[in-house]
């Protein structure tokens, strides 16, 4: 079971991008999906999650700016990141409550994070 991260990349201040983690595996059930990054030199932050019902919760610093979304049936998890900021360079891991198999718990994995650079 794994948790593949992309679209990361170098943008100019204002710029967009639009990142991708796919969950792949033998996954019986997903739960909350989200996305935190961490800044140099900072700790890791929360940016945004999404239930499986499609509830969201985002970061004061990035609302109205970034947009969270989720394709259940591609096991996968969507940032949409506009108007973007220098102080959102970071690196962005993705994170995915799974239940392997039925009766099992949810545990929380890891995406691999992907480096956004927001400079001009």
């Amino acid at each position: 079971v794994q948790l593949q991260a992309s679209g990361g990349g170098l943008v100019q201040p204002g710029g967009y991008l639009r990142l991708s983690c796919a969950a792949s595996g033998s996954i019986f059930s997903i739960n909350d999906m989200g996305w935190y990054r961490q800044a140099p030199g900072k700790q890791r932050e929360l940016v945004a999650t999404i239930s499986s019902a499609g509830s969201t919760n985002y970061a004061d610093s990035v609302k109205g700016r970034f947009t969270i979304s989720r394709d259940n049936a591609k096991k996968t998890v969507y940032l949409q990141m506009n108007s973007l900021k220098p102080e959102d360079t970071a690196v962005y891991y993705c994170i995915a409550y799974l239940m392997l198999y039925m009766g099992d718990a949810y545990h929380n994995y890891w995406g691999q994070g992907t480096l956004v650079t927001v400079s001009s």
